[in-house]
């Protein structure tokens, strides 16, 4: 069965890009440019929403992106990428999935929204710097944890590392990653040298140059930190 996934660079899509390639499995990859409602009108034909990502796969769509690596990871990888109810980690393993999207990436869309998406007249540089500090603070918390352990949770890389992952990703594209802390600096740079987080960046951008869209990230370095 066919599995098409549509993405744009440096987006939540990336999750489940990564995810495919730690999986192994095949895919196509249809890339847009962001925002893809805004560019690409028909788009909305496939995705109501008109957000990235959609995840395409026979009758089946998904449009959340830690939804549609807990999908792969309990069809494709039990045991390993996923977490079973049955193990210890089950819980942690799902709060860490979540966390990564409703409470790491979320408040960096209001940084990047209102330090770089908004006409100038918009921009509200007092937003920027609060949710800058809310997702630094949330994120500190994981410090302890990275610490004394490899991975986030059941001692070995999961999707929960994915999910969590993407944050740091993006936290890194708005200027974000000199303020890690220690353990969290070093846990971004062990997700890095993944070969399937390499390989995924580099389906990116060859399905952007091949397809005709702007390789280049949407937004980079656009935070002042002071």
């Amino acid at each position: 069965m066919e599995r098409i996934l549509y993405h744009c660079i440096a987006a939540r899509s990336f999750r489940p890009l990564w995810a495919l390639e730690e999986l192994g499995l095949a895919y196509t990859l249809r890339m847009m440019p962001f925002p893809p409602r805004a560019h690409v009108k028909t788009f909305k034909q496939e995705n109501p929403l008109g957000t990235i990502p959609l995840y395409v796969e026979g009758e089946l769509r998904m449009t959340e992106s830690a939804a549609i690596c807990q999908y792969l990871a309990d069809r494709h990888a039990p045991g390993t990428l996923a977490v079973a109810p049955h193990e210890a980690a089950y819980g942690c393993y799902l709060n860490f999935l979540h966390f990564g999207e409703a409470t790491l990436t979320f408040p960096q869309t209001l940084v990047l929204r209102y330090a770089i998406l908004e006409p100038l007249e918009r921009r509200l540089p007092q937003v920027v710097d609060d949710y800058r500090q809310w997702f630094l603070a949330r994120l500190r918390t994981l410090e302890p944890r990275l610490a004394a352990e490899e991975y986030l949770c059941a001692g070995r890389f999961t999707a929960a590392d994915i999910s969590v992952g993407y944050a740091l990703l993006m936290a890194t594209n708005l200027g974000l990653e000199r303020e890690f802390t220690p353990a969290v600096a070093a846990y971004a740079k062990r997700l890095e040298a993944r070969p399937a987080y390499a390989a995924a960046l580099k389906a990116e951008i060859g399905a952007a140059v091949a397809q005709g869209v702007d390789a280049a990230p949407p937004f980079q370095k656009v935070v002042t930190v002071t």
